[in-house]
């Protein structure tokens, strides 16, 4: 749950980051901070480099994780709410356990993949139900944001078989930010041109919370879960939080094609991760009516 909350935060502080920095600058700054939080782990616990061999999935994953996620995740929040970043991001469980089908054959029933459906509906409805292009264009990037997460969560279960969370959490982070440091022409512009105490509250927050400690959380949590679907279905919380985070701090409301797409979306995630409990109290409901 704090990997959760920290994210929750993490939508919000970016839309308010917005109004100092450029998106591509938000997104360089952000790892930076959390790289050089990172660097002093690294140095206190006297972290060892990974294996030859294993370099390639590192790269993967921080190109996945870090550098594509937050660079389409920062340009969406232009024109795209928090809530709404969050209730797209909520499909993640769905798309990372279709994955987990593929690549670790955990097996999808009917019901899962009807509640897959469900949220891609929710999705569409948000898109086309917007009458702004800069509104479906920031959802449709959020979505494929959404799908480069899924992939990290698999290749970082891959790779917490053989290394601890923190060390996979420092490498891919190391190799985002590196990636991402192509837009530090942009950060360097938006710092010349002068930036309030608060945006650098905002990037700090962002830096160390929402990325470095959300993501070794995050990452410890899929070494130890059986399935990934275990750890990523907590993702349905995001939403909630970041609705009522994004109203206190932010002033945000949800619009209407926020309300019924995610009403579809959020039908489907509690059809995918408690589609038992549903049918079994449904049962009971039945017998207990004759």
């Amino acid at each position: 749950m704090t990997s959760i909350l920290m994210w929750s935060l993490g939508f919000v502080n970016t839309r308010l980051a917005l109004e100092y920095f450029q998106p591509f600058s938000i997104a360089f700054l952000r790892y930076f901070v959390a790289s050089l939080a990172l660097v002093v782990v690294a140095v206190a616990f006297k972290i060892k480099p990974p294996a030859k061999q294993d370099w390639i999935w590192i790269i993967l994953g921080g190109l996945a994780g870090y550098t594509a996620y937050i660079t389409l995740f920062t340009i969406a929040s232009v024109t795209v709410t928090a809530s709404t970043n969050s209730i797209i991001v909520a499909t993640g469980p769905v798309l990372t356990a279709m994955l987990a089908w593929a690549v670790y054959k955990e097996r999808l029933k009917k019901v899962q993949c009807f509640a897959f459906m469900l949220e891609f509906s929710g999705i569409l409805v948000m898109t086309l139900a917007s009458g702004s292009m800069d509104t479906n264009f920031g959802v449709l990037l959020m979505f494929t944001a959404t799908l480069f997460l899924a992939a990290f969560n698999i290749i970082t279960r891959k790779l917490v078989k053989k290394y601890s969370p923190i060390q996979v959490t420092i490498y891919s982070i190391f190799v985002g930010t590196l990636a991402l440091a192509v837009f530090m022409p942009h950060s360097v512009a938006d710092i010349r041109g002068g930036i309030p105490p608060i945006g650098y509250f905002y990037l700090f927050m962002l830096g160390v919370f929402s990325s470095a400690l959300a993501f070794a959380t995050w990452t410890w949590a899929l070494k130890n879960a059986p399935k990934i679907s275990y750890v990523t279905n907590y993702m349905f919380v995001t939403p909630f939080l970041t609705t009522l985070l994004g109203f206190l701090l932010a002033n945000e409301l949800p619009g209407q094609e926020t309300l019924v797409g995610g009403a579809l979306i959020l039908s489907g995630l509690a059809i995918f991760n408690f589609h038992e409990s549903m049918a079994q109290a449904f049962r009971k409901y039945v017998l207990r009516s004759k």
